[in-house]
């Protein structure tokens, strides 16, 4: 969420940031945060002004009644009842006003970084890395959803007759495969300084609200009716609420923690070559990487979080490239992301796996995140979240690429977890 003071001292520059982000009628949603912020500031006055004058007649009816005289104290008494009544009525406009410009506030999304090109979907994101050379399949190469049948690894059908469309089932050693990946990628993570934790995959409705997932991504989300309750789309969202209303020691930067989770997301219901297989999921399995820094430091430590995610890949074998994700493609809540996308050699396609995002104080000042600088004063910290990695699109151009005659490759930086180096 905006601070409201910033928006107000830089009006022409939030709406020239948010106009980058596409962000629909964003001088007329500014001036009415303003106008309603200056309503608000007007009453704080009357309010302030009340206030001062039931002070000062509480004093003078002290006053009258060390003097013996009660009935001038009984008159002065009833002008406080008078404004006591007023200033009920005041504070009630004062609170819908409140309520007003923070709920106005939390439609408007961050503001982008700088550097965020402009543009208007995912055809207009600015490649600046390329890793790695393409594999040269065989001619008979098969997509992934055909050698999950092939070799009896992960079965749709099946997850589709216990559930529905996404939600496979992994067997035998596809769910060996799965499970060291992920034994993989949390090693790695503790390596580079993460500490593990293992986080609920329901929160309430404050922590979706406080990282952003309400109210702009609630109709992608499960919801638990009955207890209000939302399955997790990231394990970004409960990880980062670890740290909601708390002030945090500065001494203790970067906070650095990393997590596995199952993840579910409702969106991915389309059709399509794009969503075949292990392309888009309703629930798969993810290992997250949260990061709480200064302000001073957050971009430094989006560059060590970016080396980490590379890092993965490098050691999966897997070739890749990093995007930075346009206005028009940047999520709600980021000021700065950047997309991993490894290449699926049968399907000749790129495939996400990864963002690394910096939020800035946007999600700070929603979980009211803070700590205290060298002066003592309380700030917003900045946080910053990646994957590292998603599986499924992983396990995908793992089994495409690493595709033989005799078999399924396994790289070797997983075969202590698998316990084997060939799927036949």
């Amino acid at each position: 969420m905006l601070q409201l003071n910033f928006i107000r001292e830089n009006k022409d520059f939030v709406i020239e940031r948010l106009q980058v982000k596409n962000f629909k009628n964003s001088a007329e949603i500014i001036d009415k945060v303003i106008d309603l912020d200056n309503q608000r500031r007007e009453i704080q006055k009357i309010l302030d002004d009340n206030k001062s004058q039931q002070n000062a007649i509480a004093k003078e009816i002290g006053m009258l009644f060390k003097q013996g005289n009660k009935q001038a104290a009984e008159e002065k008494k009833v002008l406080t009842t008078e404004l006591k009544t007023k200033e009920k009525e005041l504070q009630e406009k004062h609170s819908a006003l409140e309520t007003e410009i923070r709920n106005l506030l939390l439609t408007i999304p961050n503001l982008p970084h700088i550097s965020v090109p402009l543009g208007k979907g995912e055809e207009d994101n600015e490649v600046v890395k390329m890793v790695g050379e393409i594999p040269q399949l065989e001619e008979n190469a098969l997509p992934h959803w055909d050698l999950c049948k092939k070799y009896d690894i992960i079965d749709f059908d099946l997850g589709n007759k216990i559930t529905g469309a996404g939600f496979p089932v992994y067997k035998g050693k596809g769910a060996k495969l799965q499970r060291a990946l992920i034994n993989f990628f949390l090693e790695e993570g503790e390596k580079d300084g993460y500490l593990e934790v293992q986080p609920p995959l329901m929160v309430n409705e404050a922590s979706a609200l406080a990282t952003g997932q309400l109210p702009d991504k609630e109709a992608q989300m499960y919801v638990i009716t009955l207890d209000n309750y939302y399955m997790i789309p990231t394990a970004e969202v409960p990880v980062t609420n670890i740290f909601r209303d708390t002030i945090v020691n500065k001494n203790d930067f970067p906070i650095k923690r990393c997590a596995y989770s199952q993840c579910f997301r409702r969106e991915a219901g389309s059709y399509g070559k794009d969503v075949r297989g292990l392309n888009r999921l309703h629930q798969f399995d993810k290992v997250e990487i949260v990061c709480i820094d200064s302000p001073e430091h957050s971009y430094e430590q989006l560059e060590v979080m970016k080396k980490h995610v590379g890092g993965l890949l490098d050691k999966l074998g897997l070739p890749y490239r990093i995007l930075r994700l346009c206005g028009g493609d940047i999520s709600f809540t980021s000021a700065l992301t950047f997309d991993f996308e490894v290449y699926s050699a049968a399907q000749k396609r790129w495939l996400e796996v990864s963002s690394v995002s910096n939020f800035e104080s946007y999600q700070a000042n929603r979980l009211k995140v803070r700590y205290k600088d060298d002066n003592g004063k309380t700030q917003l910290c900045h946080t910053l979240n990646g994957s590292a990695l998603a599986l499924p699109r992983i396990v995908a151009a793992l089994l495409e690429n690493y595709q033989t005659l005799k078999g399924i490759k396994i790289p070797e930086c997983l075969q202590k977890f698998t316990g084997f180096s060939l799927i036949d």
